[in-house]
């Protein structure tokens, strides 16, 4: 099985989802960040506040041409990665492409209480969201498939994409 690369903005469910989407199909499931912290023994809101977005955008990149070359992965990416255009060449090469969306209330509403997250670690909430969307939604289209997550289950999200691998 190719690989399926689940890319989006934060709060769209791309760890839940994945998590059970690999277990249906008997594959495994990886998150690019967890992957990242691991091996930098340190959270990525560390690593942005330490060394900057570039140098996570570079660590991101390397770790994604690693794991893009083994097969049967589920594999949870940053809501970022789309931000290099080479990262999502590679993941259209190596496997198929899936954008998690959901409403900007509904990001909103599930990324509230996170305080991991670099990006949003400011006062205005809605207004950060509103602007990294401006920016990542044309890349987030190039995607082989999209589904909003706004108001399905996990599992309803998971036999969506499951439907669309098999078309």
């Amino acid at each position: 099985m190719e690989n399926i690369y689940l890319v989006g903005f934060m709060g769209t469910g791309k760890s839940a989802v994945g998590k059970k989407l690999a277990a249906r199909l008997n594959v495994r499931f990886l998150d690019l960040d967890a992957l990242i912290e691991e091996k930098e023994g340190r959270k990525i809101v560390d690593i942005f506040r330490e060394n900057g977005e570039p140098y996570f955008r570079k660590l991101e990149k390397e770790n994604l041409k690693e794991i893009s070359t083994k097969d049967n992965l589920v594999v949870a990416c940053g809501g970022g990665i789309v931000l290099d255009r080479e990262n999502i060449a590679l993941m259209k090469k190596t496997g198929r492409m899936v954008c998690l969306r959901a409403r900007t209330e509904v990001i909103l509403e599930r990324v509230k209480r996170y305080k991991h997250r670099p990006l949003l670690n400011v006062e205005d909430k809605e207004k950060a969201i509103l602007e990294i969307l401006k920016v990542r939604q044309p890349l987030y289209d190039l995607a082989h498939f999209s589904i909003d997550t706004s108001d399905l289950s996990i599992e309803a999200v998971v036999e969506k994409i499951l439907a669309h691998l098999n078309k």
